[in-house]
């Protein structure tokens, strides 16, 4: 039988683009005519009813019941070289029971039978020559490893769902098959996957129903950079599906004339510019750069617009907050927004800053809908399994600018996951100490080894928010003057 690794490579399956398809709820949408976009990896029993290129059978019991429809439907029928019994790896190997089962044996000397080395945490005799394809929970793992460790860099699903229920076509395995392994749910897969994604870090993997990859745009200036490599790593980390981030500011934007109209940080403006970068097609993400994630970002992602065209927080939990526009998920198809034309119209005075910035003026109060509950926007507050994204928003107390945030410790946890995963690297921390970006205490703080001169540095050092906030208010008080005169 051959190896799954020469399986891909002689017959240039790498370079194709892949679905998985499960017995999932979402199996449901699958249509016939998606196999001449993809090549089709059925999972156990989905063989029954779909044509496809391969099927991939972790358990012998599966394929004993499904052995005439992988004959008949599958063009290659993949196994590990352990295959299982009863939901445990067999001491046997797969060319032990090809010489038991005929089928199988009829399927091996067709060059029909594909073997993989499936490590389920047990000592075993692995294929001579294969990779390891790890497993920890379902067979929807190993199918996504034997691909992207093999080199296919395009990979969907359909049927791969979290929950505990099949799509219809298998409702008469629910008592036989359906979590029969003891798990609770298929929620579990989604970590796997999340590591499959972290050692691919090009892989485009996710739902063939939803829009793939997650495009994530982060509102930041130069000294807000580094937030946003811990934002990014914070996201990546939990994510069950790609994801893609491009970091925006000011920049290519037109400036009021009025300095009272005057953006308030290097990106205030940039969010505008979303619908345009998307080329006004698709969903996007709108964060901030001083943001930290907790849970998987498809939750947020895949929310349902129910008609309007922008989903933002307004419940915010705390006294005196405003609706918060610092985390959105935007319907870019129907947003028409200019962002060159609405700071014209600032300068028009069609409407004011807090208008445009706090009120979203340009829209249709109909079209924004407050639906991102306070988890996905908590401010500077955090609860260990509740929150999902904290925003790290009174600047004096921002981790990186001061010990004294409550929630410090959390992200300082974070700033040294993602130097230990070599997502962030000592360097940009200390570049960003270097430019006054941020503190040269910080290091210290994250228990991290201090930059030289840390404490005498400190003495000197004075935040940006503090010289940004300096020259905004010497421009709007030149403004006021100037007015008062005229």
């Amino acid at each position: 039988m051959q190896p799954a690794s020469e399986w891909v490579r002689d017959r240039g399956l790498d370079q194709k683009a892949w679905l998985i398809l499960g017995k999932g709820p979402t199996f449901g949408k699958f249509k016939p005519e998606f196999a001449d976009r993809y090549e089709i990896l059925a999972l156990n029993h989905v063989v029954r009813h779909v044509r496809c290129t391969a099927s991939l059978m972790m358990d012998m019991d599966a394929y004993e019941m499904c052995a005439d429809a992988v004959a008949s439907n599958a063009q290659f029928l993949l196994m590990p070289w352990h295959p299982h019994v009863n939901f445990r790896p067999s001491k046997k190997t797969l060319a032990d029971f090809v010489a038991e089962e005929p089928r199988l044996k009829a399927l091996h000397q067709e060059g029909r039978l594909i073997a993989f080395n499936a490590q389920t945490g047990h000592m075993f005799d692995p294929l001579d020559g294969e990779p390891v394809t790890p497993i920890k929970f379902f067979s929807a793992e190993a199918a996504l490893n034997v691909l992207a460790d093999n080199g296919v860099k395009n990979i969907r699903t359909l049927g791969v769902d979290g929950g505990s229920t099949y799509a219809s076509k298998f409702y008469d395995l629910r008592d036989v098959t359906l979590l029969a392994n003891g798990r609770k749910n298929f929620d579990k897969q989604m970590l796997k996957f999340n590591e499959t994604l972290r050692r691919h870090p090009d892989l485009l993997f996710g739902p063939l129903n939803v829009q793939t990859p997650v495009r994530i745009f982060i509102g930041s200036d130069e000294t807000q950079l580094l937030g946003a490599r811990v934002f990014e790593f914070s996201v990546l980390r939990h994510a069950s599906l790609s994801v893609r981030f491009e970091v925006i500011d000011n920049e290519g934007l037109p400036v009021p004339r009025d300095e009272l109209k005057r953006a308030r940080t290097g990106f205030s403006f940039c969010r505008f510019k979303i619908p345009e970068l998307c080329d006004h097609r698709g969903r996007a993400i709108y964060v901030d750069a001083d943001m930290q994630v907790f849970t998987d970002i498809k939750d947020l992602w895949t929310r349902d617009f129910n008609g309007s065209w922008m989903l933002y927080s307004e419940l915010t939990g705390s006294e005196g907050r405003a609706p918060q526009y610092s985390v959105m998920l935007m319907d870019c198809a129907n947003l028409d927004w200019d962002a060159r034309q609405l700071i014209t119209d600032l300068d028009h005075d069609i409407f004011d800053y807090k208008a445009l910035m706090a009120d979203f003026a340009m829209m249709p109060p109909a079209k924004k809908q407050p639906d991102l509950e306070f988890e996905w926007n908590s401010l500077e507050h955090y609860e260990h399994q509740r929150t999902k994204l904290i925003h790290y928003t009174d600047m004096p107390t921002q981790p990186w600018v001061s010990n004294t945030n409550k929630n410090g410790e959390v992200w300082y946890q974070e700033l040294r996951d993602a130097l230990k995963a070599g997502y962030v690297s000592r360097e940009e921390i200390d570049e960003a100490i270097k430019l006054g970006h941020v503190s040269p205490l910080l290091p210290q703080w994250a228990r991290l080894t201090p930059y030289p001169d840390a404490e005498k540095l400190a003495k000197n050092w004075q935040p940006p928010f503090r010289r940004f906030a300096r020259q905004v208010a010497a421009g709007q008080k030149a403004a006021s003057k100037k007015k008062a005169s005229a």
